[in-house]
C-alpha cells in the first residue's frame, strides 16, 4: 500500500494567522496555485482512490491535485483538523494578534502547557482519532496493493506521522514543525507495517 499524505493549500486565515480548526475556510488563490503545482508534480503518480477531510480546503486541494483522474473520493471525518473550540477565528500571531492569541500560540511553541480551549480537542484525543483511522486503513487487506491520496490538515497530519513513529509526547508533538501547505509525505505499508519513505516534499 502506498499512501500519499497531503496538507491542504493556503487559505486567507493561514495568511492572517487565524485559528482555523473545524471552521470551513476555502483555499485562497495562492492556495489553489500551490495545489496546481502539486498536481503537476504528481501528475504521473497513479492513485486508486482518495480520502479527504470533509472541510472544503482539504477537499478542494484533493480535487485539484487529482485533476482528471476518475477515482473514488471518500469524505473521512476522522482526518479533519483538530477542534480548537472557542479559540477558532482569533488571530494568534503578528500585527493583528487578538486577546487570547498568546495563550493559543503555546499550541505551537509550548505544547506541553497548551490549555485546551472550551469545546476543543486535546492532543491525546487527536492522536487517538487519527491513529484509529490509520490503523484501520493500514490493516485493510482489500487496499493492500492500492495507491491512495489522503488530503488533511497540519495538526492532523502531524498526529498521523507521530502515530506511525510511536510518538505520543505532547511536549514533542511538533518535532520539526508544522507541515507546509501542499506538502506531500509518502508512506509505504507492507503487511500492515508502515514506513515513511519521504516527508514534507513540496512541488512549488
Amino acid at each position: 500500500m502506498k499512501l500519499y499524505f497531503l496538507r491542504h493549500g493556503e487559505t486567507s486565515w493561514n495568511r492572517k494567522h487565524k485559528v482555523q480548526g473545524r471552521t470551513d475556510i476555502p483555499l485562497n488563490d495562492y492556495g489553489r496555485y500551490l495545489a496546481k503545482k502539486t498536481y503537476e508534480g504528481l501528475k504521473d503518480t497513479k492513485f486508486d482512490l482518495a480520502y479527504t477531510s470533509p472541510l472544503i480546503r482539504a477537499k478542494e486541494t484533493a480535487e485539484i491535485v487529482l485533476g482528471e483522474r476518475e477515482i473514488p473520493i471518500i469524505d473521512e471525518p476522522l482526518i479533519q483538523e483538530m477542534n480548537f473550540g472557542v479559540s477558532e477565528g482569533i488571530c494568534f500571531k503578528g500585527d493583528g494578534k487578538e486577546p487570547g492569541g498568546d495563550e493559543f500560540h503555546k499550541f505551537f511553541v509550548d505544547t506541553a502547557n497548551y490549555k485546551v480551549p472550551e469545546g476543543g480537542e486535546s492532543v491525546p484525543e487527536l492522536l487517538e482519532r487519527v491513529g484509529g483511522f490509520f490503523d484501520h486503513l493500514s490493516k485493510n487487506k482489500e487496499l493492500e496493493n492500492k495507491s491512495i491520496l489522503i488530503s488533511t490538515h497540519g495538526a492532523a497530519l502531524k498526529a498521523i506521522l507521530n502515530h506511525i513513529r510511536g510518538i505520543d509526547s505532547v511536549a514533542g508533538f511538533w518535532g520539526e514543525g508544522v507541515p507546509k501547505n501542499c506538502s506531500v509525505t509518502e508512506v509505504e505499508v507492507t503487511n500492515g507495517t508502515p514506513k515513511i519513505i519521504s516527508e514534507g516534499k513540496i512541488y512549488y
